[in-house]
């Protein structure tokens, strides 16, 4: 029997599913995330945990965004044969326009970060479109959709190798996850696709991040193929890593570990890695028929009964009147409650920066570095009675190759952002005695609490990458550099590792 799929049920659906995702995390990534809480012992890991879980449970009550970045829009169709569409339009379209009624939803706008002309002007879609769109004809009268919003920092670190038909996938994922970092945001799970060809390996990947978090039943059954053996294999090692929440250190680095595979050539063996980040968001549904997809709202009390508070050793920081004698105090692992003002920029901002320091230009009157902070973010549009949407930190090691530049011609005095910073940013920061301060990925909401106030001072036409000044109270963050270089993204993990030696079984 043929069944009528309405073009506005499909736009509504698509639009409703991203808006949904925004806010509301799979509850099985929630639950998963709360048992490796209570299990975790590393007191910078739970710290990290916790905030994540805080700001979780603080977007599915508010309505808006788990995290500032919102993702690049991703679906995957497989449509019944005997289904029709009842439009004018092409798939890809109706796809798009639901994206775009998502991402522009006047009660809860989405940020925009996809760009038109990736190698040349880069220019903003500003509606989130075009989706990436996947789609298989399979038997039957109904469309199955599987949507998520894949955030850049996990999306970047994505990996792939063509393996010789001998090698060893445990030992390759072992070597590459710590290359890896943590601009992934760990805890997350490692999506694996084995097999095909080199397009097919990423495919398999990233439909395997679709799937429930499953793998404590998994250990408890025991496996029954060679694919279920390697997924505790990998989920057992990595976690033995040390790597930890944010990248702090700790027991818990991946939730779950996918795999899917597909025949491939006896000369080859494919395998593509692609992380999910803290900020997790995905959902599936199937339409009939009858009607725009029937998202159910999660219930509250599925979130766990987790708090977040500054521990007693926290100390408070005015950006205001900080000076270079006391960021020299600071050590790797400290925890801050900054208040005061502090400038923000990322990519885009660096590289027009960078650009008109080069043509001798001088930078805008309101954009003064000269002894104060920046924080490296892209925050979502505010909404209601909000200052700023979520505004989470971006990945810092984006920044490291402007970390001299910035240090030595603007005066800057420290820097925030989320994961690890690299060799070349941390010369530059022991250089310059400057300091590198870390935020939490995935605790976007939170962190907009502690913004009082924001405005753009510059760049405005670059959008959510314009520079704003934002005025903050009591906003957490962690030493990650201090000003004689050292690192606890370096640390942290060599000490964890050292503790955990051969995971036992009850920490796996």
């Amino acid at each position: 029997m043929t069944t009528i799929i309405k073009e506005e049920d499909f736009i509504q659906s698509i639009a409703d599913g991203f808006q949904y995702i925004s806010y509301y995390h799979p509850i099985d990534y929630i639950q998963a995330l709360g048992k490796a809480y209570e299990r975790e012992e590393s007191e910078a890991a739970r710290d990290a945990m916790a905030q994540i879980l805080v700001n979780s449970r603080m977007s599915a009550e508010g309505h808006r965004p788990i995290c500032q970045d919102t993702g690049i829009a991703v679906v995957f169709l497989k449509i019944g044969m005997d289904v029709k569409f009842d439009t004018a339009s092409s798939i890809t379209d109706l796809v798009n326009e639901g994206v775009r009624r998502a991402y522009n939803n006047p009660d809860n706008k989405l940020r925009a970060s996809v760009l038109l002309d990736p190698a040349g002007a880069r220019k903003n879609s500003r509606d989130n479109t075009p989706a990436v769109t996947h789609m298989e004809l399979v038997p039957g009268n109904t469309v199955e959709v599987q949507l998520a919003a894949k955030g850049g920092g996990s999306e970047n670190k994505s990996k792939f190798v063509m393996l010789n038909p001998s090698d060893s996938i445990v030992d390759w994922v072992l070597k590459t996850v710590p290359l890896m970092g943590a601009g992934w945001c760990p805890p997350g799970m490692l999506g694996i696709g084995i097999g095909g060809t080199a397009e097919k390996a990423m495919l398999l990947a990233k439909e395997s991040l679709m799937e429930h978090i499953d793998i404590q039943e998994l250990i408890a059954r025991g496996p029954s193929n060679r694919v279920e053996e390697l997924r505790i294999e990998l989920y057992e090692k990595v976690n033995a890593l040390g790597i930890g929440a944010q990248g702090l250190g700790g027991l818990t680095t991946v939730l779950d570990v996918k795999i899917k595979d597909y025949p491939t050539h006896a000369a080859s063996l494919p395998v593509a890695m692609i992380p999910n980040c803290a900020a997790t968001r995905h959902a599936h549904f199937t339409l009939d028929g009858s009607g725009p997809a029937d998202l159910k709202a999660p219930k509250l009390e599925d979130w766990p009964q987790v708090t977040w508070a500054a521990s007693q050793q926290t100390r408070r920081v005015n950006l205001d009147t900080v000076t270079h004698e006391e960021i020299q105090t600071w050590q790797p692992g400290d925890r801050l409650l900054l208040s005061g003002k502090l400038l923000t920029g990322r990519d885009a901002a660096h590289k027009r920066i960078a650009d008109m320091f080069a043509r001798g230009e001088s930078l805008p009157e309101a954009v003064d570095f000269k002894n104060r902070f920046i924080y490296y973010v892209g925050p979502v549009d505010p909404v209601g009675d909000e200052v700023v949407g979520p505004a989470g930190p971006t990945t810092a090691t984006r920044m490291d190759k402007f970390t001299e530049m910035m240090l030595e011609k603007t005066g800057l005095m420290g820097m925030v952002g989320k994961a690890e910073r690299g060799p070349q940013a941390i010369d530059a920061i022991k250089k310059h005695k400057a300091v590198y301060l870390m935020g939490v990925g995935g605790a976007a909401y939170l962190v907009s609490k502690a913004i009082r106030a924001a405005r753009v001072v510059a760049f405005e036409d670059l959008g959510m990458e314009a520079i704003h000044e934002f005025e903050v109270e009591d906003m957490p963050v962690t030493v990650a550099v201090d000003v004689n270089g050292t690192s606890v993204h370096k640390t942290g993990p060599a000490e964890w590792q050292a503790k955990i030696g051969k995971i036992p079984v009850e920490v796996a």
